[in-house]
């Protein structure tokens, strides 16, 4: 019986040593092959693999056709990431995914390090004329879109719809330092517009640029893309926070057609031509709702016109609230001030020796106001309406503001002040 034993837990005994030997053999393959998955591309290597990728991309990595991305100049890193996705089905493509089926880990890094070596200069390759056989031609565009407001967007971004500034991954002007994340300089624009669709569709999969894509409209995918065809051409326009019209709502639509009597002073999208009147697009719906209704009490409110006290005489609450929501959903032209350092100055710092409030905290960092709490949008507005608004107040002609602030601030301005501080608004 102790014999048996004795055998028993030797057999126990070399049967772990064995499966320990077997485990180990497997960590240790498993190492390997991690470790040849970090694997370093050869240059020559690639460039002798890209021949069946000439016919989309270009030889050197560019090509004139819009419908397939620029290589040349792309990170190396990014490049492989890219193919590894196409391989894994992790980014669905019909040509791409059998390109990538039968490439090794190396010669995805072969081909990163081959097109990371191209130069982006924007020079045609050699053999660009023609795209698989068939002569290139340019794709006209679809609509002309503004480099400039695709420029906002990019440095910007859009806070108040959780659009994140794309320069904070991408680079300035699209050169991006981090090697996970793709050079957009010099890329197609027609191609930029198709990722951003598909990350907007949802077909192409990434967390954060599914949400940055979803809050994007279509016109300001195209803006973006229309930055991309030459950011040299923008490099020096200013850029400003855009500005999206809201949806009309069923009370935005039925305010409309009340607005034809305002369109004479006030234009019929809210963007009044004459300086004197102030301009309605983009101003919040409470704000505009609570004037109306001002103008109508006259005297009791603190604010009377002679003019708008007829124009209201017949308004109800309802037509009120549809008028607000209706210019509250236009999208507002540009101020016509020019940006200062006095004005800059007050509007975000005030003037403490003086008890000058900083407008920033009512009016908001971008000039939009703060809708629930009535504080109305002073950017882009009219200078020589601001100007007299500011006048009333400081003359108490006009006492509709809450707890005296405007009151107690215009008061305390000089002229200099008003001068400067009108125009920084418009600006913005």
């Amino acid at each position: 019986m102790h014999r048996s034993l004795t055998v028993y837990f030797h057999q126990r005994q070399a049967e772990s040593n064995s499966m320990k030997k077997i485990i180990f053999s497997l960590l240790l393959v498993t190492g390997l092959i991690n470790t040849a998955s970090a694997v370093e591309g050869n240059i020559e290597a690639g460039k002798a693999k890209s021949g069946m990728c000439a016919a989309c991309h270009g030889a050197n990595g560019l090509n004139p056709s819009p419908n397939f991305p620029n290589l040349a100049g792309q990170h190396a890193d990014y490049i492989a990431k890219q193919l590894q996705s196409f391989k894994a089905g992790n980014r669905t493509d019909a040509m791409m995914a059998p390109m990538a089926a039968g490439l090794s880990e190396q010669d995805m890094a072969d081909l990163g390090a081959f097109y990371a070596s191209q130069s982006r200069s924007g020079e045609k390759p050699a053999d660009a004329t023609t795209v698989a056989g068939n002569e290139s031609v340019a794709a006209a565009p679809k609509f002309v879109a503004d480099a400039a407001i695709g420029k906002s967007i990019y440095e910007l971004g859009d806070a108040s719809r959780s659009i994140a500034a794309c320069i904070s991954c991408h680079g300035k002007e699209g050169r991006s330092d981090v090697l996970v994340y793709p050079n957009l300089a010099k890329q197609h624009s027609a191609y930029i517009e198709k990722q951003l669709q598909n990350f907007k569709a949802g077909t192409r999969k990434d967390p954060a640029m599914n949400q940055f894509a979803a809050a994007l409209s279509n016109e300001e995918i195209q803006h973006i893309g229309a930055y991309f065809v030459d950011t040299k051409a923008v490099a020096n326009v200013k850029v400003r926070q855009p500005v999206v019209s809201a949806a009309l709502t069923e009370h935005a639509v039925a305010g409309k057609v009340k607005a034809a009597a305002c369109g004479a002073c006030h234009g019929s999208d809210g963007n009044a031509l004459v300086a004197m009147y102030p301009k309605l697009a983009g101003q919040n719906a409470i704000y505009i709702a609570k004037q109306l209704a001002d103008f109508k009490a006259g005297d009791a409110s603190g604010r009377n016109d002679p003019v708008m006290a007829g124009m209201v005489a017949a308004l109800s609450e309802q037509d009120m609230l549809e008028l607000g929501s209706y210019f509250a959903s236009q999208k507002s032209s540009a101020g016509n001030g020019k940006a200062n350092d006095l004005g800059k100055q007050l509007y975000f710092g005030g003037d403490a020796a003086r008890g000058i409030t900083a407008c920033a905290a009512c009016h908001g960092v971008m000039g939009k106001g703060m809708a629930k709490a009535g504080f109305p949008s002073v950017a882009g507005q009219h200078t020589d309406y601001l100007v007299s608004q500011l006048a009333k107040f400081k003359q108490k002609s006009r006492s509709n503001d809450k707890n005296k602030m405007m009151r107690s601030i215009a008061k305390k301005l000089k002229k200099a002040d008003v001068d400067a501080l009108t125009q920084f608004m418009s600006s913005l």
